[in-house]
């Protein structure tokens, strides 16, 4: 028997949702008065009566607050009608919420089979738009199914037994032509040469390969897993470089050489040293192209997945914080300008968000860091990067496998979730993306990973496995592929846990089903392993063995199914061998205007989609869990202005701290990618030192996003914005830890092709003695001091102030890192000396936007002036002192009995006293007043109109 359990808003309270849908389609250009009834429930499978399900939705399924429920036999008893849409998981597909219900039942002793989710709609509105209207608002099809009118089913069947058949794939047979065809059929991201030399080792063999040999060596081999290209040679500028990455980020790492440096470029995430009793990881991860085709799913899977590079580094840390990056193209754009295949860049970002809101604030983990970056370029490749923090005990982060030990997952099931994934991310997006890959998109389940996480922190404690990683891109494959690189592994794949029935053994193999974890442990230790996660109702299984070998074998029922030599396997890549070169851009001199109206520009300034206030995002996420987090996210008077870094604390009983901050800005990327690289490693230290944090213990993490590198020019600004990542790591003393790449973020349509602006996302992780002595941006008291610190420059060149005004020409900004370093340690020990009361960098926007962000901040009003800013003699006009982003600047609030102190302490390097904190006049409102080089004022503007202009843009 199918029931469909349908959950209403109680009678005489307001249709929250249905009201928003309207205002939404208002806002993506479905025009039209629409009346839309929204209703959440559950189809639920098994030998339940009326009765049975009526009890269970009193008891546990509905709020008798605030919802009223009705339940319809047989699916759906609701009148014929094609008003009514209900939207559902398609078959397969991962539905957190109703395993979770399931379970509950089951526990309750309802005789419950299967639940699905279910949403229905009731619309009212113009007929020839409702199907544009499920589109772009209701569903998702890459991952859901609509029925229009009643439910067409009466159960809820979860595929059929599978059968083995063995295929083999006659690659031996193929020329170049067919060998080509087969890695574009089946979603392989195999270059010919990958397949010829495929085809070569096989031919040694005297076989063909399996279907499930072929996929491991694509998913082993992925631009996503193996990083091919930064790897690979390239010839450049008359150059070889054999290994982009060893030769740039590893080697400024080796270089520095630092003692505080635990494990780097080795495990899932990098570990730097804390204190005597714990160490603290970090990763970042990247998870593009899902998000671009299901924005919930692929987010929500790229937090959970990060999360789980926390619990698999070492032998397992404790997440205490994450941080999310989104990149998307403007959120107003018209609906119109969107090509196929395109989500709207509206619907994206509130995906993302709610993907990483859930996840998080569901594992109870305070997401405390991010950024947002709003480009036209990003319109059919949004980009979405997830970190997290982990504390680990001293001694436990190395892990190492050893013969005999079992090969146990823990976790969720296998379903069919995220297959090819790993090699989908190594393609440029198209227009048949959502329909062709919508496999590829994961679901997660946030309450099974919280469980894992209890799991695996308990078995490291006891001393339950010798080593854990996680299954991320490939699944299985990559995880036990990694883990017996040196060793060996034999694993029994009917044993697998299944979601439901009907997959094939590569299926299972390759599957990228979330929350699921792979251990290595003893013989003797499984069985505490087992009692310990049926404790915990988390699912274990022992696949297999790691054994001597040499080779990895897969079996399903006792026949082989793929043998490969691990040496193959990892080492038999052909290297990737390509050309490089960049061109910059002919330098162009500013076209000033005729006339600058310098108060409505930083208006416009404040309400950029860079700069304005993400309070909207923020605050969906709980960043008080746990609570260690000291700094948060939003700062000033009413906790409502844009923080530099957030800051944690590792150890409960501890004042040591940490910061997390990130750099990114892809406008300069167009003009200069290594100048790129080179400001947003100095904005990311930046941050991190304006609240406190130790420059000399700061480390970072790097995360390239590029268009496809087959382009010997993309090529180019990608070799150049390593180099700079090489020279500034060196120069700041601020070693790279980890780090992630994501390369063909391109979309194809119709012969055309469009890519991402070249992007680096760094994150930083600093050391803070004493977070008592910790600072934060908004403004303090009236009397005091403001005082910028490092030098201004005539560099508008992808200015915020240049994209605002379409004025093009300038140079990017450039870093003076012997002059950036000596200011961090000064501004660093002024701070710990408490000679600062507030202390802000000057990014986007320059001077004038910090200037009225810590007056947003703070509710307190600013007079300042444009004569004393140091600046070189090109930069002494007033739009470049208002609106250059030359790096390496802060502005600090002092107090009038301290200046003289600050003084000593900044010594010869570039300092001006530029103004005064004011508070309002009698009556009045706190305003912001610069005056220009003429001593005449420039802008003078009230601050809560400031305040109103930064925060109007996404106040959704």
């Amino acid at each position: 028997m199918l029931w469909h359990l349908e959950i209403r808003p109680s009678p005489g309270r307001d249709d929250l949702a249905g009201r928003r849908l309207a205002h939404e389609a208002a806002d993506s250009g479905i025009p039209g008065l629409w009346d839309i009834a929204v209703s959440r429930g559950f189809l639920i499978e098994g030998p339940l009566g009326r009765e049975d399900v009526e009890r269970a939705a009193r008891e546990v399924l509905v709020d008798p607050v605030v919802e009223s429920f009705r339940i319809h036999p047989d699916g759906d008893g609701s009148p014929t009608s094609e008003k009514i849409v209900h939207v559902l998981p398609r078959p397969g597909v991962t539905d957190p919420e109703a395993e979770s219900a399931l379970e509950l039942l089951r526990d309750l002793g309802y005789a419950a089979s299967e639940i699905r989710t279910i949403r229905s709609y009731l619309i009212d509105g113009p007929e020839d738009l409702r199907g544009r209207l499920v589109d772009r608002l209701l569903a998702n099809e890459a991952v859901e199914q609509v029925v229009i009118g009643p439910l067409p089913f009466d159960r809820l069947g979860q595929g059929h037994s599978y059968e083995l058949r063995r295929i083999i794939v006659p690659i031996r047979a193929m020329d170049d032509r067919g060998l080509v065809e087969a890695s574009r059929a089946g979603q392989l991201s195999l270059s010919l040469a990958e397949m010829k030399s495929i085809q070569a080792h096989f031919a040694g063999l005297g076989r063909d390969p399996t279907d499930c040999e072929l996929e491991t060596l694509a998913q082993t081999w992925s631009e996503h897993c193996s990083h091919k290209t930064l790897k690979g040679r390239i010839e450049f500028e008359g150059r070889t470089i054999d290994n982009l990455l060893k030769q740039t980020i590893f080697a400024a790492t080796q270089e520095l050489n630092l003692d505080w440096l635990v494990s780097v470029f080795s495990d899932n995430a990098g570990v730097v040293r804390f204190d005597d009793e714990v160490d603290v990881c970090f990763k970042v991860e990247t998870h593009n192209h899902p998000s671009a085709i299901d924005p919930y799913g692929g987010s929500n899977t790229g937090i959970g997945g990060v999360i789980r590079d926390a619990l698999g580094t070492g032998l397992g840390s404790r997440p205490i914080c994450n941080t999310d990056v989104f990149c998307v193209a403007p959120p107003d754009m018209p609906a119109e300008r969107l090509p196929a295949g395109v989500l709207h860049p509206r619907r994206v970002l509130k995906g993302v968000v709610a993907g990483v809101r859930d996840y998080g604030n569901r594992m109870g983990i305070p997401t405390v860091n991010g950024a947002l970056a709003v480009d036209p370029g990003y319109l059919a490749n949004p980009l979405v990067f997830c970190g997290t923090v982990g504390v680990i005990p001293r001694g436990m982060a190395f892990k190492s496998v050893e013969p005999g030990d079992r090969i146990v997952a823990i976790g969720g099931k296998t379903g069919r979730d995220g297959i090819h994934g790993a090699t989908f991310s190594s393609l440029e997006l198209t227009s048949e993306s959502e329909s062709i890959s919508g496999g590829a998109v994961q679901i997660g389940n946030a309450i099974t990973e919280k469980m894992v996480q209890d799991v695996i922190l308990q078995a490291r404690d006891r001393g339950l496995f010798h080593a854990i990683t996680d299954c991320g891109a490939g699944g299985f494959s990559s995880a036990v592929g990694e883990m017996g690189e040196k060793l060996g592994a034999v694993v029994d794949l009917d044993r697998a846990p299944l979601k439901y029935q009907g997959l094939s053994y590569t299926e299972i193999w390759i599957s990228e089903a979330q929350e699921r974890m792979v251990l290595a442990v003893p013989p003797d230790r499984w069985p505490e392993l087992e009692a310990l996660c049926r404790s915990e109702h988390v699912e274990a299984t022992d696949l297999g063995e790691f054994a001597p070998t040499g080779r990895l074998t897969l079996r399903y029922h006792g026949e082989v199914v793929a043998d490969l030599s691990m040496e193959f396997l990892h080492d038999g890549r052909p290297a990737v061998v390509r050309s490089a070169r960049f061109t910059a851009p002919p330098p162009r001199p500013v076209e000033w205007p005729e006339r600058i109206d310098y108060g409505a520009d930083l208006l416009a300034l404040l309400g950029h989609w860079d700069v304005c206030s993400k309070e909207w995002i923020v605050r969906q996420y709980d960043h008080e869990v746990q609570g260690r987090t000291v700094i948060k996210p939003l700062v000033g008077v009413l906790d409502d202005g844009p923080g530099d870094a957030s800051v944690v604390l590792p150890v409960r009983d501890s004042y040591r701290g940490l910061a997390i901050s990130c750099g990114i800005n892809p406008r300069y990327g167009r003009l200069d990618p290594y100048a790129m690289a080179a400001c947003v490693i100095d904005e990311a230290i930046r941050n991190c030192v304006a609240v406190g944090a130790d420059p000399r213990r700061i480390a970072l993490l790097d995360n390239f996003c590029w268009g496809s590198t087959d382009r010997p020019e993309t090529l180019g600004s990608l070799v150049l914005a390593a180099q700079a990542c090489h020279d500034l790591a060196l120069a700041y003393k601020t070693p790279f830890i980890s780090g992630k790449d994501s390369l063909n973020n391109e979309y194809s349509h119709e012969g055309k092709s469009l890519a991402i602006p070249p992007t680096l996302l760094i994150s930083a992780i600093g050391q803070v003695p004493d977070v008592r002595r910790c600072v934060t941006m908004d403004l303090k008291e009236p009397g005091n001091l403001l005082v910028i610190v490092g030098t201004t420059r005539d560099e508008m060149g992808g200015s915020l102030w240049g994209h605002v005004r379409g004025i093009e020409g300038g140079s990017a900004p450039r870093v003076d890192a012997e002059l950036g370093s000596a200011l961090f340690r000064a501004v660093h020990i002024a701070i710990s000396r408490g000679l600062v009361r507030s202390c802000h960098d000057l990014s986007e926007g320059g001077l004038a936007v910090a200037l009225a962000e810590m007056a947003i901040a703070s509710g307190l009003g600013v007079e300042a002036s444009l004569r004393d800013v140091p600046c070189d003699d090109a930069a002494a006009i007033d739009p470049i002192l208002l609106f250059s982003e030359s790096p390496g600047r802060f502005l600090l609030e002092v107090q009038p009995r301290h200046y003289a102190t600050l003084a000593d302490v900044i010594g010869a390097l570039p300092m001006g006293k530029i103004g005064e904190v004011r508070e309002a006049a009698a009556g009045g409102v706190p305003t912001l007043t610069i005056s220009g080089l003429d001593h005449r004022p420039v802008v003078a503007a009230a601050v809560p109109d400031l305040k109103d202009a930064w925060q109007r843009t996404l106040r959704w």
